[in-house]
């Protein structure tokens, strides 16, 4: 696994190759996965971290669809991070169905097929489902709660017929999560508050 200090390093390489307010993003995911490994008992927190940094990691090479996954999956493996490349693909998907993203699918059928595959044969640990919280609640300025950003998210990308299913998996995480830390999640996650009551489309 790549130390923090390092993955702080990929992103700004990252970030010169595709500047945009995905960096900010990533850097709320990472700071809020490392509050909430925190607060748990078996978690590390710097692990937490790095997954989060580098979970949008295929932007890097430009703004695409479903395939900044394997743009992210294919570069952590060429730099033999396997770890951070499982989350760069299982971040987008609190159900196992390949079919629930919210965006573009502009891989081949192939890559889609991989994977399918890959989703179905893999359990599930704490960190992939700690990222797939964080991503879901995480704006470029800290945390928002985690309902205003999956209505912003339909807004803006509609209602596929998997929305209601993705939602409960979000909301169970965070569930979860708060029986993991004892406590709430949104007591210590940075600026929720200010940023729950702002209009975010």
């Amino acid at each position: 696994m790549l130390k923090p200090a390092e993955a702080d390093k990929e992103l700004r390489l990252a970030v010169q190759m595709n500047p945009g307010p995905w960096e900010r993003h990533s850097m709320s995911v990472a700071q809020n996965a490392r509050l909430i490994a925190g607060k748990t008992k078996d978690m590390d927190c710097d692990r937490a971290y790095v997954m989060g940094l580098m979970h949008d990691i295929g932007r890097r090479a430009g703004n695409k669809g479903i395939l900044h996954l394997f743009d992210g999956y294919d570069y952590m493996m060429s730099i033999g991070q396997e770890e951070a490349a499982r989350i760069c693909l299982t971040h987008s998907f609190p159900i196992k169905d390949v079919n629930t993203f919210f965006g573009k699918y502009d891989c081949s059928p192939e890559q889609k097929l991989f994977l399918k595959q890959y989703l179905q044969e893999l359990e599930y640990d704490n960190y992939d489902i700690l990222i797939q919280l964080c991503d879901a609640l995480s704006l470029p300025n800290g945390a928002c709660i985690i309902e205003k950003r999956l209505v912003d998210v339909a807004l803006r990308h509609g209602l596929p017929d998997f929305t209601l299913d993705k939602w409960r998996a979000f909301l169970n995480a965070k569930k979860y999560f708060d029986e993991l830390c004892g406590c709430n999640i949104y007591s210590f996650l940075p600026d929720i508050l200010e940023n729950s009551s702002v209009n975010l489309v």
